[in-house]
């Protein structure tokens, strides 16, 4: 996996060993996010997605300790299986938190697919922060879901 910053948008790459089709529905079927989304630790007891351009979505993330808080948005652009864009926004926002878009690009590699993700802009690097951690967390355990299929 590899990152870099710009600005304040989160660039994240990763390579995952699955096809493209299979790929984008771990991305976007609630089942499947249910089975990999955010950070170790963090489970989401509930997934609504309607999939369809101006649909909505929205996750329950529960921590290990503490009480659930939600994280809901509007798809924007669905090109099975290939991208997913939408917008990602704190139904319990912090004060520094703002509405981000993220967009989510699949390519066939060697190995399986590659994932490439841009979410932004960020309003402080502290929220970049915490994105990037979640994020990266959430791509390991979509590869250790992967593993433990094939």
């Amino acid at each position: 996996m590899s990152e870099h910053t710009s600005g304040l948008v989160l660039n994240l790459e990763c390579t995952v060993p699955a096809t493209p089709e299979e790929t984008f529905r771990l991305l976007t079927e609630p089942d499947e996010l249910a089975a990999w989304w955010g950070p170790h630790g963090f489970t989401i007891p509930a997934v609504e997605v309607n999939l369809v351009a101006g649909g909505r979505y929205r996750f329950t993330m529960a921590p290990p300790e503490g009480e659930p808080f939600h994280l809901s948005g509007t798809f924007l652009e669905i090109d099975p299986p290939w991208r997913v864009v939408y917008t990602f926004s704190w139904e319990e926002p912090a004060p520094d938190d703002r509405e981000t878009v993220v967009d989510l690009s699949l390519a066939r590699a060697d190995s399986g697919t590659h994932v490439v993700l841009s979410q932004g802009p960020f309003l402080t690097e502290e929220r970049l922060a915490l994105h990037t951690a979640g994020w990266s967390d959430s791509f390991q355990k979509l590869g250790t879901v992967l593993a433990g299929r094939a």
